[in-house]
């Protein structure tokens, strides 16, 4: 079967011998390029990678067994072998005054029996606590901190270990510890509200110098006692001296 087409388009074709029809388009000098057609809606089309954020497997083909892109240094000198045998290892130095001997006892057991770890006092209430002074109670805070810490290590030791044992006395004693803590922030606080009132009761106090310098007298008395004892005091003055005593 042959078919006539137009010479505007096949022109160096011979008029002999046609083609088939169904080879026309690809004899034609030009092809038409497909538009772009989709179905879903703008809104859920997949927005393209920033250049600043490319993907992170950009780079990585199994195909043409390329890796990654950016450089991997290499070290002339051979990897450490391990020593497994004990007595050929070398022995390491430690401080023993090392802070993280603070997560264990002084005998340096990583697990306490239940006994040893259920034998603690009480906690500190707020009546003992009130008499302490700001170092005692900053000492004290950073001893239960200590305190928790170690029972917190003990704690991991045992669900390693799948012991079984001893959960209730650390619990019993982590509690007890942080209510010496819960008593220590109440002394605190107790002593800051009585701090904010002296304050308040000293800024409409003519006798207190709340911008004096350290070091210097803060607090100069209208009336002193030293005063009231000499011969020429006013009789009216020393009264009102010793009614404010």
């Amino acid at each position: 079967m042959s078919c006539i087409l137009p010479t505007s388009r096949l022109g160096y074709l011979a008029s002999k011998n046609w083609p088939p029809v169904f080879l026309a388009p690809a004899l034609l000098p030009y092809r038409l390029t497909p538009a772009a057609f989709s179905t879903s809606s703008p809104v859920a089309q997949r927005t393209p990678r920033s250049k600043h954020a490319p993907h992170p497997n950009r780079g990585v083909s199994a195909l043409r067994r390329t890796g990654l892109r950016h450089r991997v240094e290499m070290d002339k000198y051979p990897l450490p072998v391990p020593v497994l045998d004990p007595g050929k290892r070398s022995k390491v130095a430690v401080d023993e005054k090392h802070g993280l001997w603070g997560f264990f006892r002084p005998d340096k057991k990583a697990l306490n029996t239940p006994e040893e770890t259920a034998a603690f006092g009480r906690p500190w209430v707020v009546e003992e606590l009130r008499h302490k002074s700001w170092e005692d109670l900053h000492s004290l805070w950073w001893i239960c901190c200590k305190e928790r810490n170690l029972l917190a290590t003990q704690a991991y030791e045992r669900d390693r270990l799948k012991a079984g044992y001893g959960e209730a006395e650390i619990l019993d004693r982590n509690r007890a510890v942080r209510q010496t803590q819960k008593a220590i922030k109440h002394a605190l606080t107790e002593r800051y509200y009585a701090f904010e009132d002296a304050r308040r009761v000293a800024v409409v106090d003519s006798e207190v110098d709340l911008e004096a310098e350290p070091g210097t007298q803060a607090y100069t008395p209208i009336y002193s006692d030293e005063a009231a004892l000499e011969p020429d005091y006013p009789a009216n003055q020393r009264a009102s001296s010793s009614i404010a005593a």
